[in-house]
């Protein structure tokens, strides 16, 4: 099923997390829908960072606050009255988890919280996303995809908050909203890749950051495989879900989002793929800086939402990577990089 975004012409749509980097792609793509979009975050994670960068503040209503903050989010959320809510925000970094579990929990967990309270306490809302990550799952290191029906238990604090959130949006569905007024879904997505993505411990901003200076790329894990997928894969299908869950509560539920099995790659052969498009002689090197546990096998089984919607992958991790190297150097060449996602998001939606 090829989904239309005109759904979202005209609609009022709140986003969390709308300055981070996925958070930035999913504006430009409700804002070229026509949608009417506030977005609420704290600042740019990064710095650089896309939504400075793609002016994304031009595409929305942008609100600077904390998560945690339930009176400021409530104020900004009261004065939308939105129909539809998109909740990203969060701390994203399994290494930053670490340095600062209490941060991570208090983002992730009472921020679900906050947002649901929100709803909860509001009559405009009609479809609800909280988009969570493919780390919610106790990982058992095995070699299938995980199910949306497996236990819960997320191994590190990022993963664990996560796990939590979803278990927050279980408990208000069953509690607040168990007769389908508003629709509930979560979605649990594989690692994301794209072009203005300037993190810290991902491996495509490592890559970027060290092909511009001319350096040997660091591969700290080579042998970790993982369900690499270009960033606008899973921000069509939660446009997707929130759209058919509105139009129909019947699809609301929990859904993996994630690359066929084929583009579930080790990393060292995912940098091998960058190495070859970036050209200019850039090479990598495997070295292991002995941090903390990260999971080594992971996968997802997104059986559901293929047969749910009809939905399928639009690129192979072939086309994302060249796809990540044509926005990093159009940004490096100071081109326009606003067109440059517009026509990333077109090519994209217009997969036969």
């Amino acid at each position: 099923m090829n989904f239309d975004l005109s759904f979202y012409n005209g609609k009022k749509i709140f986003v969390t997390g709308h300055t981070g980097f996925k958070g930035s792609w999913l504006c430009k793509m409700l804002a070229n829908a026509g949608a009417i979009v506030t977005g609420y975050s704290l600042n740019p994670p990064t710095n650089p960072s896309l939504f400075e960068i793609a002016d994304i503040e031009k595409d929305v209503h942008s609100v600077i606050g904390d998560i945690r903050d339930y009176k400021a989010l409530k104020a900004a959320f009261d004065e939308v009255q939105p129909e539809i809510v998109l909740h990203l925000a969060a701390q994203p970094i399994v290494r930053d988890s670490y340095k600062n579990p209490v941060y991570t929990y208090e983002t992730n967990v009472m921020g679900t919280v906050n947002i649901l309270d929100c709803i909860r306490n509001s009559n405009c809302v009609k479809s609800y996303l909280n988009v969570t990550t493919d780390k919610v799952y106790l990982n058992k290191e095995w070699a299938w995809g995980y199910r949306e029906n497996e236990e819960l238990d997320g191994y590190d604090p990022y993963s664990n908050s996560k796990s939590c959130s979803e278990l927050v949006t279980h408990s208000y569905k069953n509690s607040f909203f168990g007769d389908g007024h508003v629709a509930i879904s979560t979605a649990r997505a594989g690692n994301v890749i794209g072009g203005g993505d300037f993190a810290n411990d991902r491996i495509i901003p490592d890559c970027v950051r060290a092909a511009i200076r001319h350096e040997d790329i660091v591969v700290r894990n080579p042998f970790s495989t993982r369900p690499y997928q270009h960033v606008l894969e899973p921000l069509y299908a939660y446009l997707m879900i929130a759209a058919m869950q509105y139009e129909d509560v019947k699809y609301a539920g929990y859904y993996n989002v994630g690359p066929d099995d084929v583009d579930c790659f080790q990393t060292g052969a995912l940098v091998d793929l960058f190495v070859n498009k970036w050209g200019e002689g850039i090479k990598w090197i495997n070295r292991y800086d002995g941090g903390p546990h990260e999971a080594n096998f992971l996968k997802l089984d997104c059986s559901k939402i293929k047969t749910t919607f009809g939905w399928k992958p639009h690129w192979n991790l072939d086309k994302a990577i060249e796809m990540v190297v044509e926005w990093s150097k159009c940004w490096i060449d100071g081109k326009d990089v606003r067109a440059c996602m517009d026509r990333e998001i077109d090519e994209f939606l217009n997969v036969e």
